[in-house]
C-alpha cells in the first residue's frame, strides 16, 4: 500500500468512526503561503500539494515571487486584515518574532503523537520550538558549506582533489591562475557574497562564527580573526574571481563551474538541481565536497525551509493543519521532496541509499558527525540566526566590501560591527 493510499483509507476510517459517533468531521483545508513561485523550488512544492489533495484535503496555495520581504509583506497585511493564512513558509529567527505575537497555532499535540522531537536534527528544534512548543515542521536540511569542482578543468592544471583547507585552496587557485583558468565561479549579490563570506569565517574559526554570526557579538565582529576572514575574501575576489561578478545571474556562474570555465563554486546545495538540469551528474564529472576548513573536522552550516501554522478559527483549517504537518514530517514526504530539491530529510532516520544521490548521501553523513562533533552551525546568511536588521547590516557591507576594492580589511570588519551596533 503506498504512503498517500494508506493515508486516504486512515482518513475513510475517521470519517466512519465519526459518522458511527454521530459527530460532525472537519473536512481539512489549507491556504500555504510561500515564495517557490518558479523551477525546482515550485515542482518541490507542488509535491505536497499533490500528497495533501491525495490524502483528502483541500490545497489552496499563494506562491509570492521574489525576495522573502515579499512574502513577509503579504503575511503582515492578511494578519492586519484578521486573515491570516493556515500555513506559511517561513524560518530562522522570523519563527520567533512571529510566534512572540501569540498568532502562530499550537502542534505539540501532534508532534508528541508522532514523536517528532526523536527525530528531527537537534539544532532544528529550538527554531521550530522557540518557547518550548511546537509551532513549524521543517521540511528539510540544505548544507550552504559545500564546494562544487569540474574535475575535467581541475585535472587541466595539476589540481588531483577538492582543497580541504583554505591553503589547499589557494594552492589550487595559484594553479588555476597559472594554468590561464577562473579558479572561483561567483555573482555578487547580498546573499551570494554572504554565502561565500561565511564559509570563510566558519572554515576559519568555528568559535568566531558562533560568536559574529548566531551571537551577533559586537567586539567578534571586528575582531582579528573577522580581519583575516576579509583578507582571504579579498584575495578571492581580486585574484581568484573574474572582474564580471556584479550582475551576473545563478546560472551563468552555475554554468562557468559545470561547464570547466572555472574550478570551483561555493555554493549550497540547491546547486544540485542547477548541475543535473544542464545533463550531468553530481558526484561524477562534477565534484561535490565539503568547503575548506582548517580546524580538520565533518562541519556544517544548516538552513532550512519549514511552514509555521497560524491559528484559526474554522475546524476544516485546524484539521487541515494537523494533515498537513503530519505529511510534512512524514518519512515519506521528506523523501520525495528532498530528491527533488536537493536537500536532505529533516529527519535523521531517513535512509537516502534509494533515490538520492552521492552528494545528498555524503550531506547526510557530515549532518550526523558534526552533531557528535559539536561543529553544527545554522547559517546567518540564509536567515537562520540572528535578526533580519542585523542580518541586513551584515551583508550590506560583506557585499559592499566585495564591490569597492579600497576597502581595507580591517575598515570593512569595524563598519559591520558598527553597523550592526546601530541596530541594537
Amino acid at each position: 500500500m503506498t504512503f498517500t493510499t494508506k493515508v486516504a483509507a486512515a482518513a475513510t476510517t475517521m470519517l466512519a468512526a465519526a459518522l458511527l459517533s454521530g459527530t460532525a468531521m472537519a473536512a481539512p483545508k489549507v491556504l500555504m503561503l510561500h515564495q517557490w513561485a518558479s523551477g525546482n523550488d515550485a515542482a518541490s512544492i507542488a509535491k505536497l500539494g499533490e500528497m495533501f489533495t491525495a490524502a483528502g484535503g483541500t490545497w489552496e496555495q499563494t506562491a509570492i515571487a521574489g525576495h522573502t520581504a515579499n512574502t513577509l509583506a503579504k503575511l503582515r497585511a492578511d494578519v492586519v486584515a484578521g486573515n491570516a493564512p493556515s500555513a506559511v513558509q517561513l524560518k530562522g529567527p522570523e519563527i520567533a518574532e512571529w510566534n512572540a505575537t501569540g498568532g502562530t497555532a499550537d502542534m505539540d499535540e501532534l508532534a508528541t503523537a508522532e514523536g517528532w522531537d526523536k527525530v528531527v536534527a537537534p539544532e532544528l528544534l529550538p527554531v521550530m520550538k522557540p518557547e518550548g512548543k511546537w509551532v513549524a515542521a521543517p521540511m528539510n536540511i540544505h548544507r550552504i558549506n559545500w564546494v562544487w569542482g569540474n574535475k575535467a578543468a581541475m585535472e587541466a592544471v595539476g589540481v588531483t582533489e577538492l582543497p580541504k583547507t583554505w591553503a589547499d585552496f589557494n594552492a589550487a587557485c595559484d594553479k588555476a591562475v597559472a594554468g590561464g583558468k577562473i579558479c572561483l565561479a561567483h555573482l555578487s549579490a547580498d546573499w551570494t557574497d554572504a554565502t561565500t563570506f561565511e564559509t570563510i569565517v566558519y572554515g576559519q574559526d568555528l568559535d568566531l562564527y558562533k560568536k559574529a554570526f548566531v551571537e551577533a557579538d559586537v567586539e567578534a565582529l571586528r575582531s582579528p580573526g573577522m580581519i583575516k576572514a576579509f583578507d582571504q575574501m579579498r584575495l578571492m575576489v581580486t585574484k581568484y574571481m573574474d572582474p564580471a561578478i556584479a550582475g551576473r545571474d545563478y546560472d551563468t556562474a552555475s554554468n562557468m563551474m559545470v561547464n570547466g570555465d572555472a574550478l570551483f563554486f561555493i555554493m549550497g546545495d540547491w546547486e544540485l538541481g542547477a548541475i543535473k538540469s544542464v545533463g550531468h551528474e553530481p558526484g561524477g564529472d562534477i565534484l561535490c565536497g565539503q568547503s575548506p576548513t582548517d580546524w580538520g573536522k565533518p562541519g556544517f552550516i544548516l538552513n532550512s525551509d519549514s511552514v509555521v501554522f497560524f491559528k484559526q478559527k474554522d475546524p476544516d483549517y485546524q484539521e487541515g493543519q494537523k494533515l498537513l504537518a503530519s505529511l510534512i514530517l512524514s518519512p515519506e514526504f521528506q523523501k520525495v521532496f528532498n530528491i527533488t530539491k536537493g536537500s536532505i530529510p529533516a529527519r535523521l532516520d531517513v535512509d537516502l541509499k534509494d533515490g538520492f544521490n552521492v552528494c545528498q548521501q555524503d550531506s547526510q553523513t557530515a549532518l550526523k558527525a558534526s552533531i557528535a562533533d559539536g561543529t553544527l552551525v545554522r547559517s546567518m546568511a540564509h536567515n537562520m540566526t540572528v535578526l533580519q536588521k542585523y542580518r541586513g547590516a551584515m551583508m550590506d557591507l560583506i557585499t559592499e566590501f566585495v564591490n569597492t576594492p579600497e576597502m581595507t580589511s580591517e575598515e570593512a570588519a569595524n563598519l559591520m560591527a558598527d553597523a550592526v551596533e546601530a541596530q541594537m
